[in-house]
C-alpha cells in the first residue's frame, strides 16, 4: 500500500478545526502541516488548539515558509467565502505544487462571478499538474451535486427548484449572526450592503453548477433580496434574547431563467422559526421527482464532503474543477489509501 495521503490544514478557524479533526483520525491520512492568521493560534500544536492533545504539527502564519520545507499531497483551505480574498491563498498552494479543496463558496463554481480569476486558478493547475475543488454541504452538495444527482433518472427536465430549511437557534452563534438573529431588519441590511456579515454566499453558483450539469444555456442568474423574518413575541436562545421587531433570520434565494422563465429556483430558510430542519427538491420533468429529506446543520457535514473528495481530486485530472466533473461523492470507509488509483 502507499504511503500515507500527507495533508495541510490551511485555516483553523470553525470549519478548518473540524477538517483538521476528522483528518487527524482518519486511517490513510497524516497532517503534515497547518496554518492559521490567528495571533492565539500560530505557535501552538494543532493538537492543542483543536482539544485533541499534541499532535507534532505546528501552526505557523507563515504558508510560503512552510509549503517550501514540507511535503504534501493536498492542502485542505478553509478560510473565506469570497475569492477575491483568497485567491492569493489559493495561487500559492497550487503554485507550491499542492492539490487543493477549499470551502471557499465562489470557488464551488467561478466561472460565472469571476471568470478571469477561475481562468487564472485553472491554467496554474494545470500547469503545476494539480488539481483544484471548491466544495462544501452548501454549495458544493445540497443545493446543487443532490439534485443533479436526482436529474439522472430523467428523460426530460423542465424545472428544479430546491429547498433548505435550517434551525439556526442549533447552530454556532457566527452562523446566526450571519442571518440576522437578534437584529433590526434595517441593520442586518447595512451590514449585508458593508459586508460585515455575508449572508448566504453560493447561489449564483449553484445554479450554474446545475445548468452547466443539464447542458441548459441560462439568460440569467438572479440572486432575491433577503426577506428578514420578524418576531412577534420575546424568544429565549442559548446566547441572547430575540425581543418583538427583531429578526429571527431571513429568508433568501434565486432564480436561473431560460426563455424568459425560471427553470431553477432555490430557496433559503434560515431562521428561529424553523423547528424541524430539511431539504426539498422538485423536479418537473419526466418523471417529476419529488424527494425531501431530514435537516442538515452543516458544520460537520461541510468537513465530512471535503474529507470524502479526497482521493477523487488526487485521482482527477489538473485543472480547476467542480464537483459535477468528480466521480459521485460517497463517505470514505476505512483507509483513505484504499480509494487512491494511484
Amino acid at each position: 500500500m502507499t504511503t500515507e495521503i500527507k495533508v495541510m490544514i490551511y485555516g483553523i478557524g470553525a470549519i478548518g478545526s473540524r477538517i483538521a479533526k476528522l483528518a487527524l483520525k482518519k486511517k490513510g491520512i497524516v497532517v503534515v502541516g497547518a496554518v492559521d492568521l490567528a495571533e492565539e493560534k500560530v505557535g501552538k500544536d494543532l493538537g492543542e488548539v483543536l482539544g485533541v492533545g499534541k499532535v507534532g504539527v505546528t501552526i505557523t502564519d507563515e504558508a510560503e515558509e512552510l509549503f517550501s520545507r514540507i511535503e504534501a499531497d493536498i492542502v485542505l483551505h478553509a478560510t473565506r467565502s469570497y475569492l477575491r480574498e483568497v485567491y492569493d491563498q489559493i495561487m500559492l498552494c497550487v503554485e507550491s505544487g499542492f492539490n487543493l479543496i477549499s470551502t471557499c463558496e465562489e470557488l464551488a463554481y467561478p466561472w460565472i462571478k469571476h471568470p478571469q480569476l477561475a481562468s487564472e486558478i485553472d491554467g496554474a493547475a494545470k500547469i503545476s499538474g494539480v488539481t483544484v475543488l471548491g466544495t462544501g454541504i452548501n454549495p458544493g452538495y445540497l443545493m446543487d451535486t443532490l439534485p443533479i444527482l436526482l436529474t439522472g433518472m430523467c428523460g426530460e427536465v423542465k424545472s428544479i427548484e430546491v429547498v433548505r430549511a435550517i434551525p439556526v437557534l442549533r447552530r454556532r452563534l457566527p452562523f446566526q449572526k450571519k442571518v440576522g438573529v437578534g437584529m433590526k431588519s434595517e441593520e442586518f441590511m447595512e451590514k449585508l450592503k458593508s459586508g460585515e456579515i455575508t449572508g448566504h454566499v453560493g447561489f449564483t453558483e449553484s445554479i450554474a453548477m446545475i445548468a452547466a450539469a443539464l447542458g441548459w444555456k441560462l439568460d440569467e442568474i438572479r440572486e432575491l433580496p433577503p426577506e428578514p423574518i420578524i418576531a412577534e413575541r420575546e424568544i429565549e436562545t442559548p446566547h441572547f434574547k430575540i425581543k418583538p421587531g427583531e429578526m429571527l433570520g431571513h429568508v433568501a434565494g434565486a432564480q436561473g431563467f431560460m426563455n424568459g422563465k425560471p427553470v431553477i429556483t432555490l430557496k433559503f430558510i434560515a431562521h428561529a422559526g424553523v423547528e424541524e430542519g430539511y431539504n426539498e427538491y422538485v423536479i418537473e420533468g419526466e418523471p417529476t421527482i419529488k424527494v425531501k429529506t431530514s435537516e442538515v446543520l452543516g458544520d460537520w457535514e461541510t468537513a465530512h464532503v471535503v474529507i470524502n473528495m479526497i482521493p477523487r481530486v488526487l485521482n482527477a485530472r489538473p485543472g480547476l474543477l467542480t464537483m459535477k466533473d468528480l466521480p459521485l461523492p460517497s463517505a470514505m470507509l476505512g483507509d483513505a489509501r484504499l480509494f487512491l488509483e494511484w
